[in-house]
């Protein structure tokens, strides 16, 4: 389980870094907000605020976008289950809680509204909280790993998703340029709970959006439109030269919740 705190607004680094940071092990500092996806929306984790109830989340929703899209009571009613008794159950602090509810009402179809969108720039979904990539940059020191959703029309990340789909973009903070060959890969889950269509795609560096690292991957899916539930996890392999071995390490599953218009 994640035994880590968040820290907000990292997305807007996933798109523009191109430096390589050196974070120690648990730790990161925290950039400038990005926009936040229209329509439906779960705000991402605020700083200071442990996130193990939420990343307890991540298997049941793992599993429901795994499974069949057909079948009785939908995956969407054992994301809503699970969301449900953690908040009933649990002595939460009011800033989980209140993201909790907020998962609630997006699952359901409940929640309505959303944000003001800047009239510039592309909107982006963050997830709910950064993962932790053990032994990304050495030995002793572990990588931030931050995702977020681009829901199309859009320019970013390349070449742009377009209406009906969405760009994802995974970025590991303070490593290396990831080698051409991910094996295993990244990748995201994910599902629409109005049309119920699922699937699994590979993140990869084809895009090459930070050039020399921190290590960034993605991939534009054809999520269509609807509310999207999305984990994204995996491993992550980075080579600093020709001379120097690789190093591959894992993150841990970090959720998204958005809605693509």
């Amino acid at each position: 389980m994640l035994r880590t705190r968040s820290r907000i607004a990292l997305s807007a680094l996933a798109l523009t870094a191109s430096a390589t940071l050196a974070v120690p092990a648990t730790s990161v500092a925290a950039p400038a907000p990005a926009a936040t996806a229209a329509g439906y929306s779960v705000p991402m984790v605020p700083e200071g605020v442990p996130v193990d109830a939420l990343a307890a989340l991540a298997p049941a929703i793992a599993g429901a976008i795994a499974g069949p899209a057909d079948v009785a009571a939908g995956p969407q009613a054992a994301i809503l289950d699970q969301a449900k008794a953690l908040l009933a159950s649990l002595n939460l602090p009011p800033q989980i809680r209140s993201t909790l509810e907020r998962i609630i009402t997006f699952l359901d179809g409940s929640g309505g509204g959303g944000p003001e969108i800047p009239d510039d720039g592309p909107v982006i979904a963050q997830f709910l909280y950064p993962s932790i990539g053990k032994g990304c940059i050495s030995a002793s020191a572990d990588s931030i790993g931050t995702a977020l959703a681009v829901p199309g029309p859009a320019q970013l990340p390349p070449p742009g998703p377009a209406s009906g789909q969405t760009g994802f973009v995974f970025t590991a903070l303070g490593t290396k340029e990831p080698t051409e060959v991910q094996n295993p890969p990244f990748t995201v889950q994910w599902l629409n709970l109005d049309t119920r269509q699922s699937g699994v795609q590979v993140l990869t560096n084809e895009a090459k959006i930070n050039p020399g690292g921190p290590a960034t991957l993605s991939a534009i899916v054809d999520t269509g439109r609807g509310r999207i539930a999305a984990v994204v996890s995996g491993s992550l392999t980075t080579q600093a030269d020709a001379e120097s071995e690789p190093r591959t390490c894992s993150f841990l599953p970090t959720l998204g919740f958005f809605s693509v218009a």
